[in-house]
């Protein structure tokens, strides 16, 4: 017999990773809604029509594709078994599961504009598949936590996004972290002040991965991309510099003073910060990175990327501006901006980190248990009874030795044993027992119930 396994990149979840990941989840739909952000859901697939060309080519190869049902190979010719997979696939796949929440989410704009009310914030809390290799902290399959706005291009919207990550962290116990953030403009702008004017998209998938193969690595890469040694020369000084916000800001001033938009994306960042004083914050935890690139071919604005200092894995949220992902479903000119959160990359940081309130690993409070029939009968009384109080209650559903289920209590961390006995049943009243204490007393049974429902 074949033993059961998972794919690769997937994972099962049991009671107490269930109700931590509940935790966060619950942590993060809070934030979402206190600002204003109205749930949505997607199908788990789209058609491949509407997710490739989302993502850039190396996007497009982390897609996982789905074959047509029934015979796929029917339309197949051997001349396109010769020409190669880009001839076969459109005749085997019309389906792929999705990749991101943000374009299937443009996808449902486009398709239900004349029903929604702009500027249109909405959440979305789904898993999302990528056919990427499988490492500590990335995954074929995981959750993403969306929040977008579109149908505004106000910068009000990168403020509050810089909020809410702080706010979810705060409540995370989150204390040792950076939101980077960056403009693509001022990407565009820079690759425009090195003389590669149009290039940004290749050097933005190229310093994307400045943080895992280092500098050495990125100029091989921009080289083989087409970048001239000058040109990667020319881009040194913004990768070794060392400059608080403000000096940052005033290099890049400096440094991009011949491009009109990268100017534009340092004038729109300075707004950012410049709102977040009015409304009373400061740039805690912000950090303006320069070489903050995001490879996703649809941003156009500000970028966020979020890391937690001190852990081993990688960044926990990003996002950032799309002036025209609706344009590609035929409705142009909608700017929207969003953010996600990994929620099993944060699963995995405040595991690290030992942040897991205990309290909320708690699931049954009271078990109740019984000597005979007649204490089953009189447990079975009282279960409504302590559910209707709000407290998480059970009963033994075998009748069996009261030693069978204290130590079934036990190995499912109840707490408390209430006990049914003939002197309980005779008495009207119910002993519960603190299984972490030892301690054990009698009461009536709206007693034990405000005393079980304060503990």
């Amino acid at each position: 017999m074949q033993k059961p396994s998972l794919p690769k990149g997937t994972r099962d979840f049991g009671p107490v990773q269930m109700a931590r990941r509940t935790h966060i989840l619950e942590v993060i739909k809070e934030t979402f809604q206190l600002f204003g952000y109205q749930q949505i859901e997607t199908p788990a697939m789209e058609n491949l029509s509407t997710l490739t060309g989302k993502y850039g080519d190396e996007g497009d190869q982390l897609l996982f594709k789905i074959l047509n049902s029934g015979d796929f190979l029917k339309d197949v010719e051997s001349t396109d078994l010769e020409s190669g997979a880009s001839a076969v696939l459109p005749k085997v796949a019309e389906k792929g599961l999705r990749y991101d929440l943000t374009v299937p989410f443009a996808r449902y704009v486009v398709m239900n504009r004349n029903e929604l009310t702009f500027p249109f914030k909405r959440y979305q809390i789904q898993p999302v598949w990528r056919a990427d290799r499988p490492q500590k902290g990335r995954y074929r399959e995981f959750y993403q936590c969306d929040a977008d706005v579109v149908g505004t291009e106000s910068l009000v919207c990168e403020a509050e996004i810089i909020l809410m990550i702080r706010n979810v962290f705060g409540k995370l116990g989150l204390k040792d972290y950076s939101i980077k953030i960056n403009n693509r403009k001022i990407l565009t702008g820079i690759a425009e002040a090195i003389g590669e004017e149009g290039k940004e998209g290749p050097l933005c998938v190229a310093i994307d991965k400045l943080d895992k193969i280092g500098w050495e690595k990125v100029q091989e890469e921009l080289s083989q991309r087409g970048f001239g040694n000058q040109s990667i020369q020319n881009l040194a000084p913004l990768v070794s510099l060392e400059a608080d916000l403000a000096g940052k800001v005033e290099f890049l001033k400096s440094f991009l003073k011949n491009s009109e938009t990268g100017l534009k994306g340092v004038e729109e960042l300075e707004e950012v910060f410049q709102i977040l004083s009015q409304m009373g914050e400061n740039l805690d935890f912000v950090d303006f990175d320069i070489m903050l690139a995001r490879g996703l071919s649809y941003y156009t604005g500000a970028i966020f990327e979020v890391k937690v200092n001190g852990v081993s894995i990688g960044s926990v949220s990003g996002g950032g501006r799309y002036d025209n992902l609706t344009g590609v479903f035929g409705l142009p000119g909608v700017s929207g901006i969003g953010f996600s959160f990994g929620v099993d990359r944060l699963y995995d940081v405040l595991d690290e980190l030992g942040l897991f309130p205990e309290e909320n690993l708690n699931g049954t409070k009271l078990l109740l248990t019984y000597f005979d029939e007649k204490g089953f009968s009189y447990a079975l009384s009282l279960l409504n009874i302590f559910r209707k109080a709000g407290i998480k209650t059970e009963i033994y559903p075998d009748q069996a030795k009261i030693k069978k289920q204290f130590e079934f209590a036990t190995k499912k961390q109840i707490s408390f044993v209430g006990i049914c006995g003939d002197n309980e049943i005779q008495s009207g009243t119910i002993s519960i027992k603190n299984l972490n204490s030892g301690e054990q007393n009698s009461y009536s049974i709206q007693e034990a119930a405000g005393l079980l429902e304060n503990l």
